[in-house]
């Protein structure tokens, strides 16, 4: 029998990336493509900032088709809303039964998006959840999962966290932060690990303050070409 066709939310983080593994080392489901939203004013993943030519590398490195999904710059939620059910329909109608999110325990998040599908025909499913956050970092670092802290929330974490390794953060976050981010202290961009068949290559830009939040300016390094 065939497995359902499945869609993951992407992020370009180490969530969403080691979500991709799990589903991928279960083999449950078919995973037949990410899909992404990004600020169509900035070409840049919501949220964690990350450059779309970045992103499409991301997914080039796993072997799957990237659905974007653009977001006017200011977005209300009814709009948000829209936009997010036209792709719904959309993927819907090529047989996709099931979509994958990598949140680990925010239940009103998890409430959220369970509502947003209830009726449509999808189902949503959450590989990661409930994971201890602590063994969950371990386990991504243990197994070759690489990532640069790509955002960082200045409330919860110095400015200077901003652009540094996870592998390296992880062993040096004070006791208030989730090891995961998963309250939004910070979020990362994923390079390497068992999800991908390659290294995404990359290059550290500036470190830029903007609307309360730090991020690392990534840029997509050439082939061939030094970092400058």
């Amino acid at each position: 029998m065939s497995r359902p066709k499945l869609l993951l939310s992407w992020s370009s983080g180490k969530d969403s990336a080691w979500a991709l593994h799990v589903l991928r080392s279960r083999g449950e489901y078919d995973v037949v493509g990410l899909f992404t939203t990004f600020n169509a004013a900035f070409d840049r993943v919501a949220m964690h900032g990350v450059r779309r030519e970045l992103t499409q590398a991301q997914a080039d490195a796993a072997g799957l088709p990237l659905h974007w999904i653009g977001l006017p710059q200011p977005c209300s939620n009814a709009e948000y809303e829209r936009i997010m059910q036209q792709f719904v329909d959309s993927a819907l109608a090529q047989g996709v039964t099931h979509m994958a999110f990598g949140d680990l325990f925010l239940a009103d998040i998890r409430a959220y998006r369970e509502r947003q599908l209830t009726g449509t025909g999808i189902t949503p499913v959450f590989p990661l959840w409930g994971a201890d956050t602590l063994a969950l970092a371990r386990d991504m670092i243990a197994a070759g999962l690489r990532a640069v802290v790509a955002t960082v929330d200045p409330k919860h974490l110095p400015r200077e966290f901003a652009g540094q390794g996870f592998d390296a953060l992880a062993a040096r976050l004070p006791a208030s932060v989730d090891p995961c981010g998963e309250n939004g202290e910070f979020h990362t961009f994923c390079y390497a690990g068992p999800m991908f068949s390659r290294p995404v290559p990359w290059c550290p830009g500036e470190i830029v303050e903007r609307d309360g939040f730090v991020f690392a300016d990534l840029i997509l390094q050439q082939e061939g070409a030094p970092c400058a």
